[in-house]
């Protein structure tokens, strides 16, 4: 049976959304040096092509026809605005470079060169990394303030208030020398590492699209060594990713069930994919400079060896554990390492730690509280466990982990 041709086009301008935004809006932005506009532009562009493919076809190239109409849209505003000569030549130059665009493969470089000019250093440090992931790498605002544990209206409010900043301010969009990559290159890997991140959540996804995530995190990292060769940090982050990619396919069982890393089955783990972060890792670890990423990376190495070996390095884990809350003191790490504590020192050191958490921060956040209730349940306090595990369960939006819960909570007796 044909697919009627509106629901065609629906589901072609929402792939496009869905793996190309990001590159258009990168192309459009690093051209003109304005975001909000070159955002409006592809909008529109997205909005018309709803209704004139439906009537007129397909069109062979649909992402330059795309670019063709966001040009027409800023040229429009710019005559408009009465703007300088040179912004205006600048934008008819893109008819013709829309046309061939996507033949040429000109789009990742473009967006590595947004990334860049959006982590200015005069744009709130808070802010960057969400402005990155939303203007470049197309995610919405209630995916980001999943990332960074907020409400998606505060995460939407502040992005507006950083666009409106730039503007008013007049920041420029502008592409930075090389040597003003490194005061930028932090926000750029965390944004990087939020892409991962959102790949890693989704991985057994039947959605295409975030099995792509997690292909185009692991190409921006290496596109950033090739970049950097000089700084540690991006062979850190590429080191994190390839440890953590390296055992995706055993996160679940063939029915989707999901499998906890103490029971992975570590024949399946990718060899080439270790041994190529653990190189890198070394790599980073001889220049000095020890940041985040490579603290993360040693983590994860620690843990999957001690996995294979089956020795656990809950000690070693604790002291990297350490050093990265000095550098990233996240939420993520704390409760990391107490469960690296616990394993070390046994549960009860593990729930006293948690005690002096700040419950306020903790409520929502659901790794400590399947943490929370593992711990207690290892204690035999099965009731407290039981309200723990509701709330782990309560605040997982995995079905799979969420089932995978449920069996572990302690069952009610009467």
């Amino acid at each position: 049976m044909t697919m009627p041709q509106t629901t065609l086009v629906s589901h072609i301008v929402e792939e496009i959304l869905r793996t190309s935004y990001g590159r258009l809006l990168a192309y459009l932005s690093s051209r003109t040096g304005d975001l909000s506009g070159a955002e409006d532009a592809l909008s529109e562009a997205f909005y018309q092509a709803l209704t004139h493919w439906t009537t007129q076809g397909i069109p062979t190239q649909p992402e330059a026809w795309l670019l063709k109409v966001a040009r027409n849209r800023l040229l429009d505003d710019f005559r408009h605005q009465k703007v300088q000569t040179s912004a205006l030549s600048t934008l008819l130059r893109l008819t013709e470079e829309a046309q061939n665009a996507v033949s040429q493969d000109i789009f990742p470089d473009e967006r590595l060169k947004l990334l860049f000019m959006c982590a200015h250093p005069a744009i709130d440090p808070s802010i960057r990394t969400p402005l990155l992931l939303q203007t470049v790498l197309g995610f919405d605002a209630v995916r980001i303030a999943s990332f960074f544990l907020v409400a998606p209206t505060t995460m939407g409010q502040r992005l507006v208030r950083a666009k409106t900043k730039i503007r008013d301010a007049k920041i420029p969009l502008e592409i930075p020398e090389r040597e003003e990559l490194p005061e930028r290159l932090e926000s750029v890997l965390e944004a990087i590492y939020a892409v991962y991140g959102q790949a890693w959540n989704d991985i057994t996804s039947a959605d295409s699209g975030r099995h792509g995530l997690a292909e185009e995190a692991l190409w921006l990292a290496r596109l950033m060594v090739r970049l950097l060769p000089e700084e540690p940090e991006p062979k850190g982050l590429l080191a994190l990713v390839l440890y953590c990619h390296a055992r995706h396919t055993t996160r679940r069982s063939p029915a989707g069930e999901f499998i906890p890393l103490s029971e992975q089955d570590t024949t399946l783990w990718s060899g080439s994919h270790i041994a190529e972060a653990e190189t890198l890792l070394l790599q980073a670890s001889s220049v000095g400079k020890m940041g985040r990423f490579q603290l993360e990376a040693a983590i994860q190495s620690a843990h999957m060896v001690g996995r294979s070996a089956e020795h656990s390095h809950a000690e070693s884990i604790v002291r990297l554990y350490d050093a990265l809350l000095q550098v990233a003191p996240t939420l993520g790490a704390v409760v990391g390492r107490t469960a690296a504590l616990a394993a070390w020192q046994g549960a009860v050191v593990g729930i006293q730690t948690l005690d002096t958490l700040d419950p306020a921060l903790m409520k929502i956040y659901q790794p400590y509280w399947a943490l929370r209730a593992y711990l207690l349940k290892e204690c035999r306090r099965d009731e407290e466990a039981r309200i723990a595990y509701d709330r782990a369960i309560g605040l997982t939006e995995d079905d799979s982990v969420r089932r995978f819960l449920l069996t572990q909570r302690p069952e009610t007796t009467y």
